[in-house]
């Protein structure tokens, strides 16, 4: 495969279908990141973007660690997502801190996940809640 042919053919999918993309500041890698997301975790992806920035107008974003971050400015990050081979997964940094907790734990003590699988009916309004609150703790820096 020639060079021109690996770049059209797209953003190098890691184990579990998590899209390579390279670390960038902005909105523009994330929406790569989303871009490059395989199959039903697009639209999952398109969707989680949105009520995030529908949440909190101002938030920033970057891609880091082949995932998309999301905090404010200097302040630090207060939730990301990535793919994994079944589910996309939404990290809540603070997570032990949201009410009600979201559902799973990590071996991070602060942190909580919410795994969405492709038939799943999303809860807007806790997502919203959880993302809400998230966005008022002290970010994380990584």
């Amino acid at each position: 495969m020639t060079d021109r042919q690996k770049e059209d053919a797209g953003p190098k999918l890691l184990s579990g279908g998590n899209p390579q993309i390279p670390k960038g500041e902005g909105n523009g890698p994330v929406q790569d990141y989303i871009a490059a997301m395989p199959g039903w975790k697009l639209a999952v992806g398109q969707r989680l973007d949105d009520l995030i920035v529908r949440t909190v107008p101002e938030v920033h974003k970057a891609v880091k660690w082949n995932q998309p971050f999301y905090g404010h400015q200097g302040e630090g990050w207060f939730m990301s997502f990535r793919c994994y081979t079944n589910y996309v997964q939404l990290q809540f940094f603070k997570g032990t801190s949201l009410d009600p907790l979201p559902p799973k734990a990590s071996k991070h003590d602060a942190v909580r996940y919410l795994d969405i699988h492709e038939n799943d009916e999303l809860d807007v309004d806790q997502l919203r809640s959880w993302i809400e609150q998230a966005e008022k703790l002290p970010g994380e820096n990584m």
